[in-house]
């Protein structure tokens, strides 16, 4: 999947001293589950010096692979990682973000059964799957690299951690689905999501 976005969701001061033009972003997406990757660039503008590459691979364990990306030694010397418990409304959200209707330490599933997820359940749980991401951030634009990598260290965990949880509470849609029926559904999202993007404001999250 190839698509342009016009990214507002930036730092305040990164947004203002940004060129005109610069904040069009290139994404491209490959899934082939349950390996998933995501690439951004700003091919008009930054070109080289900017890109950010998110690799997901999903294992069915309780978060106990210890090299699920098969980093080298260099690569795992400069990796940090970050555990995201999406029960736990106190890391990483902000306000806005902690509703009664996707909190997985509040729903219950209709159909399955599952949940709430209580302190525990990440040792107690079944079935159980683990998400790991591999978040790569290459940025260099004098004066601003450090502001940049602050503001993915920060809005990732965030990211992942409300995307997630929200996918636990949505059970009940999608839980029986086939591929055929995921696929019509990410088809119609995206063309509604190409819609708003043209015609309507900014929605989502904002940092």
């Amino acid at each position: 999947m190839n698509r342009l976005l016009r990214i507002r969701k930036v730092p305040t001061l990164l947004r203002k001293l940004a060129p005109k033009g610069s904040l069009a972003i290139h994404e491209e997406a490959w899934n082939a589950y349950p390996y998933c990757k995501t690439v951004l660039t700003n091919p008009d503008y930054m070109k080289d010096n900017f890109f950010v590459k998110i690799e997901s691979i999903h294992l069915p364990d309780r978060g106990t692979t210890e090299n699920a990306h098969g980093l080298n030694e260099e690569e795992l010397a400069r990796r940090d990682v970050v555990h995201i418990n999406i029960a736990n409304d106190d890391e990483y959200l902000s306000r806005a973000d902690i509703k009664p209707e996707t909190s997985p330490s509040l729903f219950s599933s209709k159909k399955t059964g599952r949940g709430p997820l209580k302190d525990n359940w990440r040792e107690t749980v079944e079935p159980v799957m683990c998400a790991y991401k591999l978040v790569t951030v290459h940025f260099k634009w004098f004066g601003f690299q450090k502001m940049v990598e602050s503001f993915a260290h920060t809005q990732y965990p965030r990211l992942f951690s409300k995307f997630h949880r929200e996918v636990f509470c949505w059970i009940d849609n999608w839980h029986g689905l086939t591929m055929v029926d995921i696929r019509a559904i990410e088809d119609k999202a995206q063309k509604e999501l190409d819609e708003a993007r043209k015609n309507g404001t900014v929605r989502g999250m904002t940092a």
